[in-house]
């Protein structure tokens, strides 16, 4: 192990996770936006199954179906962590700062360009983790998606106008997954429909 990483620094515990959290992101980029998305996601579904067992009645004992955390830990690790690391590099690369009108032409191409694709891979990905078969995701589709991609950019494009312009670019994906924290909740119980 890196003697970096090993050796303990003082100091208050949020602190000291904050300092480990930047050190990992300076030297595994994209290995600590994955995993951050994984565990961020799993945390989403947690909060749905969690939220929704607070709405049923008193004495309806569902216990929580692990699985589903899982699931979404491994599209977070998979999908949401790299896409999204790799997206704002191009994204820079493609839209300069300082080029006319940057800050809406950043927050259109996520929008109008990325976000539908990104959300129909979501619920693709969901349907091969749960085992269903194509017309599943069909139905899926059908009924859930432009709820959700409508909904998307309701709580998204302030969202994203702030991430693309004004946070860090290393901080990125971890502020996209602490709303998606809360967005991935969301999308857990439209699943659920």
């Amino acid at each position: 192990m890196c003697p970096a990483l090993s050796k303990p620094r003082p100091g208050p515990l949020p602190r000291r996770l904050l300092a480990r959290y930047l050190l990992l992101l300076r030297l595994h980029p994209l290995l600590t936006k994955a995993a951050s998305s994984a565990v961020l996601s799993a945390l989403g579904s947690l909060l749905s199954q969690v939220i929704e067992r607070s709405r049923k009645k008193p004495g309806s004992s569902k216990s929580l179906d692990l699985s589903e955390p899982l699931r979404f830990a491994i599209y977070g690790f998979l999908f949401t962590g790299p896409l999204s690391h790799y997206f704002y590099l191009y994204l820079e690369q493609l839209i300069p700062s300082n080029v006319p009108f940057a800050m809406v032409k950043r927050l259109l191409l996520d929008r109008l360009v990325v976000a539908p694709p990104f959300l129909l891979l979501f619920f693709f990905v969901m349907n091969l983790l749960e085992g269903k078969d194509l017309s599943a995701f069909a139905e899926k589709i059908k009924s859930g998606y432009w709820v959700a991609l409508k909904m998307n950019w309701k709580v998204w494009t302030p969202v994203q106008f702030i991430n693309v312009n004004y946070v860090p670019m290393q901080f990125r994906v971890l502020f996209g997954n602490l709303v998606a924290l809360f967005w991935f909740a969301y999308l857990a119980s439209i699943k659920k429909r």
